[in-house]
């Protein structure tokens, strides 16, 4: 894939205008009010991984309208420090489930304890599986997949839900034994990156985040340069539903990552990739460029969407060992 988007001088200061609902704060501390009414204690199950190096554990706390939600909490072995392990909190790319502790053994392997959130409803068909389903939500028409479902309404939309439960998993983090609930990061790539990015604007007690190309970023732009699934979702509603184009506009505002960043002052590391046709270059500028704390951004001029891979999840670790300690 050739560089299709604006070129990179250009995107360095790209920073396109912002449309934030205004009833965008209140309807989050709304959700939020709600998706916290009747939180239970999280659940944990001890895995027997055969992995004498690290502890892991099935967790399953209350999501957004009391749902279930579940995840892994992974951690060294070892006896924690004093005041307990550095915590990252994983969200995870579109149609991607929690797998098993096998697949998150990086960052204990570095020192630091994981919580691996499970995406409602996902996992059914990417090469990890998912064990959360999604109870919520509105029944009228979507385009197959998750972007469009219930977005004709920010109440029913479901990424309100997910953001919700990612909120709710940095609440539960902070608290799981081990942790030091001062020292607890955000990540994610893709669809995870836009979650991490709903975390830390949303959350109480973020101390950093790391952003990798995230998904949901001047969404408006994004269908007009890209037909790449997940937003050729978006392409074949508005083609099919001509008369609720505005209004789906209006409810992906309030879940934009453009509009998060412009609320989120935790330290944060992005990276993008100038030849990614899945979540374009300018649409992760948008958010960075809006970001409101300080940031620092890595750029992988000749990758897609793949970003810097193994190489970036390396950079990452270097970047909250010296954030987090």
């Amino acid at each position: 894939m050739p560089l299709f988007d604006l070129s990179r001088d250009v995107l360095e200061t790209y920073r396109p205008e912002r449309t934030e609902p205004t009833d965008f704060a209140r309807f989050w501390a709304d959700t939020l009010s709600t998706a916290r009414e009747g939180v239970r204690p999280p659940h944990l199950t001890p895995f027997e991984a055969d992995l004498p190096l690290v502890e892991a554990h099935d967790v399953s706390f209350t999501g957004f309208g009391g749902q279930d939600v579940h995840g892994w909490w992974v951690r060294p072995a070892t006896a924690p420090p004093a005041d307990g392990w550095p915590v990252v909190v994983q969200f995870l790319g579109y149609g991607d489930g929690r797998g098993t502790p096998l697949d998150w053994l990086a960052w204990p392997a570095a020192g630091f304890a994981t919580l691996v959130m499970d995406t409602r409803g996902q996992g059914a068909r990417a090469r990890r599986a998912g064990s959360t389903g999604d109870s919520g939500g509105s029944s009228s028409p979507h385009v197959e997949g998750f972007l469009t479902k219930g977005i004709g309404d920010p109440a029913d939309y479901y990424y309100r839900r997910v953001f919700a439960d990612a909120v709710l998993a940095v609440d539960v983090a902070r608290d799981l034994p081990g942790a030091d609930r001062s020292r607890l990061a955000v990540l994610g790539t893709s669809q995870g990156g836009a979650i991490a990015l709903a975390a830390a604007a949303l959350a109480d007690g973020v101390a950093a985040a790391m952003v990798n190309v995230p998904f949901l970023c001047h969404v408006e732009r994004a269908i007009e340069i890209t037909e790449t699934k997940p937003y050729s979702e978006l392409l074949d509603y508005v083609r099919t539903h001509k008369g609720s184009v505005e209004q789906a506009f209006a409810t992906l505002r309030y879940f934009d990552g453009m509009t998060m960043a412009a609320h989120a002052t935790a330290p944060a590391l992005f990276s993008v990739a100038l030849m990614d046709d899945v979540c374009p270059p300018s649409t992760v500028y948008a958010a960075r460029n809006h970001y409101a704390g300080p940031s620092e951004l890595v750029v992988y001029p000749w990758n897609k969407h793949e970003g810097g891979g193994d190489a970036h999840e390396l950079r990452q670790i270097v970047w909250a060992r010296h954030r987090l300690g």
